[in-house]
């Protein structure tokens, strides 16, 4: 894979055991070994996802000693949360239209 490639954030995120390694790693920088042992699966399929995160730059991979910590790169999740800024305005008017609506089913109370 050249150099240059990066992958699609989207894609990356599409996935619920990468989305649940970033949830992970967003609390605390972890080892491979200990975000393995959250998964049903072996060690080499948890790192084949931490190495899609780290190409698509959602996580960074720092040496301690031995040991290779991976931290969460808040940063790069501003390409999804642009995106669905988009959709936030749309199901905020939506929902104050449902408000409307709903105030508006209301008995009056003071009607005799």
């Amino acid at each position: 894979m050249p150099k240059e490639f990066r992958r699609d954030v989207f894609q990356a995120i599409a996935d619920p055991t990468r989305r649940a390694i970033l949830s992970m790693i967003a609390l605390q920088a972890m080892t491979p070994n200990a975000l393995a042992e959250h998964f049903d699966t072996t060690r080499q399929a948890v790192s084949k996802h931490i190495k899609i995160l780290t190409e698509c730059h959602l996580v960074r991979q720092e040496l301690s000693g031995r040991e290779i910590y991976y931290h969460f790169n808040a940063k790069q999740m501003k390409e999804v949360d642009q995106w669905l800024e988009q959709f936030k305005k749309l199901w905020e008017d939506r929902f104050n239209q449902l408000d409307d609506v709903l105030f508006n089913l209301k008995p009056n109370d003071y009607e005799d």
